[in-house]
């Protein structure tokens, strides 16, 4: 069957109305599926007492966009805090600059994705709160219970007096106080004296019974001699 050129220019019309369609519906999509500056946000934090600059990509294109901060003065770059590289997602990717930001202070945060968005800043520049972050307090030591009940050693008892030296002197031991007894020596000689703890009873004893005995002998001897006198 034979198609007439008639039928053939509608059906080339056809097709070039859908190939633009489909263009048209491709750019589209790319343009929603492409990463954009309003994807990107920036903002000043705290961890414990120190600052910290967070950027989240929500870019969920897979492109990996490269994020530099500058700290600004009188709108003028004053120094580069830091540059990363992050891929964004669906729900968000963070990356985090260490800074120690000042109360007010005021950075340009950089995004630059080859094709899609060209070194441009989120804006408005980021600025740091008002208020410091919070340093965090150490806590004061307390004395336990126990140690401050506790009485000191080397204090005296409430109510009694030091010892003074005069009566630490006079506390002397015993042993060292003169004594009155008689030393052993002073002993022996009194002894010695009276004749105890010798003989001299018993010689004196033996001497009486001698002169008994030999005034018996003259008194019968006298006796005796009378008697022959007279007689």
């Amino acid at each position: 069957m034979s198609i007439s050129r008639r039928n053939a220019r509608r059906s080339v019309r056809i097709l070039g109305l859908a190939s633009a369609s489909a263009a048209l519906v491709l750019g589209v999509s790319g343009q929603a599926l492409a990463c954009n500056i309003g994807e990107f946000k920036a903002e000043a934090t705290c961890k414990g007492e120190k600052g910290q600059i967070t950027v989240t990509d929500r870019d969920f294109s897979g492109q990996k966009a490269t994020v530099s901060v500058f700290l600004e003065n009188n709108g003028a770059d004053e120094k580069k805090i830091g540059e990363q590289v992050v891929t964004g997602t669906k729900e968000g990717a963070t990356i985090v600059f260490d800074e120690d930001w000042a109360p007010g202070a005021v950075y340009r945060v950089n995004v630059n994705v080859p094709r899609f968005i060209d070194n441009k800043n989120i804006e408005p520049n980021l600025t740091a709160p008002a208020t410091a972050c919070k340093k965090e307090e150490s806590p004061s030591p307390t004395t336990p219970a126990s140690e401050s009940a506790a009485p000191s050693a080397s204090a005296p008892a409430e109510g009694s007096a030091a010892p003074s030296a005069s009566e630490s002197s006079a506390a002397a031991p015993a042993s060292e106080a003169p004594s009155n007894a008689p030393s052993a020596a002073i002993g022996d000689s009194n002894l010695a004296e009276t004749g105890a703890n010798s003989n001299t009873g018993l010689i004196a004893g033996v001497a009486g019974a001698l002169v008994v005995v030999g005034g018996g002998a003259v008194y019968f001897g006298m006796r005796r001699r009378g008697a022959k006198t007279g007689s």
